[in-house]
């Protein structure tokens, strides 16, 4: 099966670097699906779920907060503005933060906070979803290997 270069960023360090088979994207207009050989395309991404595929390896999950995505036909860049490796998330933490923008948002918080509040449940639910999937994968292996970041 080929495969298609991706270096994947964020603000404050390398999340991954390495050869795929595909990525699952939240783009600004839906799920977008990259295999290798894609046609060229820069595209926002929302905040949501990305998905790393590899040949005979589980998926590599990753929370992200928004960004920019470009492709070009032998590469994938993704520049998140944050991005957590579904390894990195703390569930109870996330659940607490889920719960706590809920809270303060029931409580009907002024316009100008509301936009902020909702935006907190919004990450809180991604982050929880994506720790629940990989809870649901298991995997046998380590997920991620230093290999990974230096490749």
């Amino acid at each position: 099966m080929s495969t298609i270069r991706l270096d994947f960023v964020s603000q404050d360090h390398m999340v991954f670097s390495g050869d795929v088979n595909e990525v699952l994207a939240p783009g600004i207009e839906g799920q977008l699906g990259i295999l290798p050989k894609h046609a060229p395309l820069m595209t926002i991404l929302s905040p949501g779920e990305v998905v790393v595929k590899r040949e005979g390896q589980p998926d590599l999950l990753f929370a992200v907060s928004g960004g920019w995505m470009e492709v070009r036909p032998d590469k994938i860049t993704i520049l998140a503005r944050t991005a957590e490796r579904s390894d990195e998330i703390d569930l109870q933490r996330a659940e607490a933060a889920r719960a706590r923008a809920e809270q303060l948002l029931a409580q009907g918080p002024p316009r100008e906070e509301r936009a902020s509040l909702e935006m907190a449940l919004r990450r809180s639910q991604i982050r929880l979803k994506v720790a629940r999937r990989r809870a649901a994968q298991r995997p046998s292996g380590p997920e991620f290997q230093q290999a990974d970041l230096e490749r």
